[in-house]
């Protein structure tokens, strides 16, 4: 049986941790004049997937 196949679009956007999937903030990339000091500085970082979403993960990434 051949090797199943990662999703290479998720596997650009999440990494594996302990606890779950790691994954970058999103409303980060443009129109930023917009948006506060402070919101943008809460932006920043890595977030872990939600519960509810790291079943969809794993099927996407089957070997992470």
């Amino acid at each position: 049986m051949p090797k199943m196949k990662s999703n290479k679009g998720a596997a650009k956007r999440f990494k594996k941790t302990a606890s779950g999937f790691k994954c970058k903030q999103s409303h980060t990339s443009h129109i930023l004049t917009k948006k506060s000091t402070k919101r943008k500085r809460h932006l920043r970082g890595t977030n872990l997937v939600a519960a509810s979403d790291v079943a969809q993960v794993h099927s996407m990434l089957p070997y992470a």
